[in-house]
């Protein structure tokens, strides 16, 4: 943009008349912009930015398409293509993407992994002690469905939940939201999870701050360090998922919401429990943690 030059030799005297002649400048066009320097189409593409800055924020995976759609969802009408070049003008691609070139110092790394608290110790002596989580998902005739999933390592009972069609950090916020909400006080439980980026994402960072809990991280790719969840979602694909093909995720979402809070809380027994069922582990129990306590 050559306007602002225009200007400044204006001010040292030259006609606006002669620079424009020189600079191959439309005289009313300088006029226009000296009345709005900044173009409303200059300020949606700022807008646009913004909003794209802060979706590749709270979730690094994210390729241009799905920022778009973020974009989007915020009340911006852009398309993709548009969200790619401003990924482009600005190096926001995937973390897991292609490797970019290196250009001397990088920037701010992402958000570093929790140590690993739990160490395959996979159990509690009170409730609220120690949670795990993890994610699984299965396809659907409409697409992928996630669930997210904590469990209480005391009880074994699955103490928050999340299913949505994107497996995305808030589908994490959401159902650690939810087990807060049915255990009350949680300051100090140890959450332990893998060193996936949704576990790693700065929204669940916050949350774990905002509610006091302590997070945990195994290593990467190791899936003993999180055997405990892994057992539960065999579970629930043997039970669920793989029992037919379905054609919502609507009536896959139902299904696993009933299995959940029916079937795996109140009538599958387990022998760690003492053939008990987590609901009954727990009304059983509940006074003896009390009163250790």
């Amino acid at each position: 943009m050559m306007f602002p030059l225009v200007t400044d030799l204006s001010a040292d005297g030259v006609p606006v008349t002669v620079s424009c002649r020189v600079l191959k400048l439309c005289r009313q066009q300088y006029y226009r912009w000296l009345d709005q320097p900044i173009s409303d189409r200059e300020l949606n593409q700022a807008y646009v930015a913004n909003a794209v800055h802060d979706a590749h924020i709270d979730d690094p995976e994210f390729g241009y398409r799905f920022l778009a759609d973020e974009a989007r969802a915020a009340g911006h009408v852009v398309s993709d293509r548009t969200v790619w070049a401003r990924c482009a003008e600005n190096g926001w691609w995937s973390s897991f993407g292609k490797k970019q070139p290196y250009r001397g110092r990088r920037g701010r790394g992402g958000t570093p992994a929790h140590d690993d608290l739990v160490r395959r110790r996979f159990n509690a002596a009170g409730p609220n002690q120690v949670w795990v989580a993890d994610i699984t998902e299965h396809r659907t005739a409409e697409g992928k469905v996630y669930l997210c999933a904590i469990k209480d390592l005391w009880s074994n009972r699955i103490v928050g939940w999340a299913i949505d069609e994107r497996m995305k950090a808030r589908l994490v916020v959401t159902a650690i939201e939810t087990a807060v909400a049915r255990r009350g006080d949680v300051a100090g439980c140890v959450f332990h999870t893998d060193r996936g980026s949704q576990f790693r994402a700065r929204k669940v960072h916050r949350c774990l701050a905002r509610h006091g809990l302590v997070g945990s991280m195994g290593q990467v790719g190791t899936a003993a360090d999180n055997a405990a969840m892994e057992s539960f979602f065999a579970l629930v694909q043997k039970n669920v998922f793989n029992t037919r093909h379905w054609t919502t995720r609507h009536e896959l979402r139902i299904a696993t919401v009933v299995w959940i809070e029916r079937t795996y809380h109140h009538r599958r027994r387990q022998a760690r429990l003492g053939r008990l069922t987590p609901n009954q582990y727990e009304t059983i129990m509940t006074p003896t943690a009390t009163q250790a306590a």
